[in-house]
């Protein structure tokens, strides 16, 4: 456990430093330049979300129980996905109405994903990992909202149905495919 609360630690604190220490940040860009920022924040981004992810399959070996929970909430996690899918895909496509609206379309994902996997996992390890990041999840959306809205462009039918085709396409991929190769847990 301890090298994913390390992980954790590294992955969500450099996620955070804009929440926490945005004046620093912007000191920081304006001192380096936006390109080496940007490259330092990645690799210690990176390096953290390794030590995460490895740290979590270690605490699989040795699972310490909390609750165990209902079969029947690994369908509500699956109907949750559907729109954390459309929501992140929201992030980048341009000109869609959910980004025009939502203004943070990914962070509302990470709560999704992260609520919805608390809800069907009851190992320590588990309420920990999924916690993190739902609590990061919320204080990142509130300081996002009370900075400036930078201007979009004006949304789309055609960005919208996009972003909605695209994030339900790539929910039925990871649910049906990727999910069970990558995590080691068939969706259904």
């Amino acid at each position: 456990m301890t090298v994913m609360l390390l992980g954790l630690l590294i992955f969500l604190g450099t996620h955070s430093v804009r929440i926490l220490a945005d004046d620093w940040r912007s000191a920081q860009i304006q001192r380096m330049g936006e390109l080496p920022w940007k490259a330092a924040y990645s690799v210690v981004s990176i390096i953290g979300l390794a030590l995460a992810i490895w740290g979590y399959g270690q605490t699989r070996l040795d699972p310490v129980w909390v609750w165990q929970p209902p079969l029947g909430l690994r369908h509500a996690v699956s109907l949750f996905m559907i729109p954390a899918f459309v929501l992140l895909v929201a992030a980048y496509v341009p000109r869609n109405h959910l980004k025009a609206k939502l203004g943070h379309p990914m962070i509302l994902a990470v709560k999704l994903w992260a609520f919805a996997h608390l809800l069907a996992n009851g190992r320590l390890s588990d309420i920990v990992l999924f916690g993190a990041f739902l609590l990061w999840a919320v204080f990142d959306f509130r300081a996002a909202r009370r900075r400036p809205r930078p201007e979009i462009a004006a949304p789309s039918v055609a960005g919208t149905v996009a972003t909605v085709a695209i994030g339900l396409a790539a929910y039925v991929v990871f649910a049906l495919y990727l999910h069970a190769w990558l995590i080691g847990v068939p969706v259904m």
